[in-house]
């Protein structure tokens, strides 16, 4: 009889055989959009999720896929019911409405979030990106960025991930939307190497909203 252990690993990323065939047929259907053929390693989930904490408030994730930092974020303490889960994809969407029946999930394009009214009540206390903006026009990049920092509170941040070696945002849009971003970690065991950068508002765009400049034609 086979292992049944067997089945559930996957090099560095402990992941199963059956995620990493999810994501690799998703990336064959859409390599513009799934920009890597296997799901994000548990160093790198690590990394994007190290500081954030419990009771910050809401957290959005966005494109979690498989739910890799999902379940970083569930590790590091912040509650199910807290996090809000965007995800374009419907077979991922089916899979994250199985793992994570508590939270909520959008199977939306994260380009439209600052056209819903997702946070009415509570402000989003950070917000992690696994989508692939380096790939993407800077136009949709953009609109991506300005969307969670439409929800998002006043020194909250958005980690974004990237296998490039800059910042995915370009330095004319954080410019645009009155953001900086900062390189705070890597994982170089991940397939392929990643860093991960935090991004926040300038302290002279505090009272802006980015969203708004978007809306106004980036």
């Amino acid at each position: 009889m086979a292992d049944p252990s067997s089945q559930l690993r996957l090099t560095n990323s402990g992941t199963s055989c059956a995620d990493f065939s999810r994501f690799f047929r998703a990336w064959i259907s859409n390599p513009m959009r799934v920009a890597a053929v296997a799901p994000s390693s548990d160093a790198l989930a690590r990394v994007m999720t190290r500081e954030i904490t419990p009771g910050m408030g809401p957290v959005l994730e966005l494109g979690p896929g498989t739910g890799v930092f999902t379940r970083a974020l569930l590790a590091r303490g912040i509650p199910e019911t807290e996090l809000t889960l965007v995800e374009f994809g419907q077979d991922f969407a089916r899979v994250l409405e199985a793992r994570f029946p508590r939270a909520r999930i959008l199977s939306m394009d994260a380009a439209l979030l600052a056209e819903q009214a997702i946070f009415e009540e509570r402000p989003v206390g950070a917000a992690i990106s696994g989508l692939p903006l380096l790939t993407m026009p800077p136009e949709k990049a953009a609109a991506i960025v300005a969307g969670a920092f439409h929800y998002m509170r006043p020194g909250g941040a958005l980690y974004q991930f990237t296998y490039g070696p800059r910042c995915p945002v370009s330095r004319a849009t954080l410019d645009r939307l009155g953001l900086q971003a900062v390189r705070v970690g890597g994982a170089i065991w991940n397939i392929p190497p990643a860093g991960v950068y935090r991004i926040t508002r300038r302290e002279d765009a505090q009272r802006q909203a980015p969203v708004a400049i978007f809306q106004h034609g980036i």
